[in-house]
């Protein structure tokens, strides 16, 4: 099985969010203006956000939003499977298959100088790295794992 590598969304902007609104509706959730906007701003950019990245781009169409409303859009969006949050760099990316919600067999690697995020769907090593924890005695508490790396652009850079 070769692995299903794609870096960010796959669907093109207007469809993602149009996708993102249908799953809403079809579990009696709401994808207000707020979260989708906040939404868009991430499908739109390739690499992972922080929440005040977010917040300074939101002011420009919604005035009056504060952190705590970015906040509250980012939990929704993540616990609906809409986007991924990155320990990592301490920010959000969106997913590349909203339609997979759980995405127990994803790697995310993060570049941690400029923030590129990559997901890549690899069953077989997610369950051998699965069966590695819980040989150690341990549990993995996000189905999600993240790998901290540099991307070739950057690994070029510092060259």
């Amino acid at each position: 099985h070769k692995a299903m590598i794609q870096t960010k969304a796959v669907l093109p902007l207007d469809d993602f969010l149009h996708q993102a609104e249908t799953i809403c509706q079809s579990r009696g959730k709401r994808l207000t203006a707020i979260r989708k906007q906040v939404l868009a701003l991430i499908v739109s950019d390739e690499r992972c956000m922080k929440a005040y990245e977010i917040l300074d781009l939101m002011v420009k169409d919604f005035p009056s939003a504060k952190p705590a409303t970015v906040y509250r859009a980012l939990e929704f969006l993540e616990a609906e499977g809409f986007i991924h949050r990155l320990d990592a760099l301490n920010g959000w990316t969106a997913c590349n298959d909203i339609e997979l919600h759980g995405h127990d067999h994803n790697l995310l690697i993060v570049c941690t100088d400029c923030g590129l995020v990559s997901e890549v769907d690899v069953p077989d090593v997610s369950h051998k790295l699965q069966a590695l924890i819980t040989q150690t005695g341990f549990v993995q508490k996000s189905a999600q794992t993240e790998i901290r790396a540099i991307c070739k652009k950057c690994s070029q850079q510092s060259a």
